[in-house]
């Protein structure tokens, strides 16, 4: 097997989809046993004060779900590829189609916020995950 330069794998990276380079997170993710979702929680919780009653950990990323496309798939279709503008026509229709499906991953609270609201104008159903 040829060994790939950084900047093969780079360039390799800039070409996949939005779904693609999420596979490949949680697939480095499972294989090296690390998450960025993790070290956000293991910082919270060293940053609380010793004595204290544990506090509830506030949910700070989130998957963006298409539960439904409603009556104008159209109109998602356009939002999902404003939303997240490497998909191509196709994969959109086809995320669209396949209801329920995320078509965003460990995105922030405000990310996820502004995604469900154009999507939801749209006429989709939207959930937070």
């Amino acid at each position: 097997m040829a060994k790939l330069s950084k900047d093969d794998i780079i360039k390799a990276i800039e070409e996949m989809s939005v779904l693609e380079l999420s596979e490949v997170t949680k697939a480095l993710e499972e294989k090296f046993g690390v998450s960025a979702s993790m070290m956000v929680a293991s910082n919270a919780t060293a940053a609380a004060p010793e004595g204290s009653a544990e506090p509830k950990e506030e949910q700070t990323v989130f998957n963006v779900v298409v539960a439904n496309s409603g009556a104008n798939k159209i109109a998602v279709i356009k939002a999902l590829r404003e939303l997240v503008p490497t998909l191509g026509l196709k994969e959109a229709k086809d995320l669209v189609d396949a209801a329920p499906k995320e078509v965003m991953t460990q995105v922030n609270k405000k990310t996820a916020e502004e995604a469900k609201t154009k999507l939801t104008t749209a006429g989709a159903a939207v959930e937070l995950k």
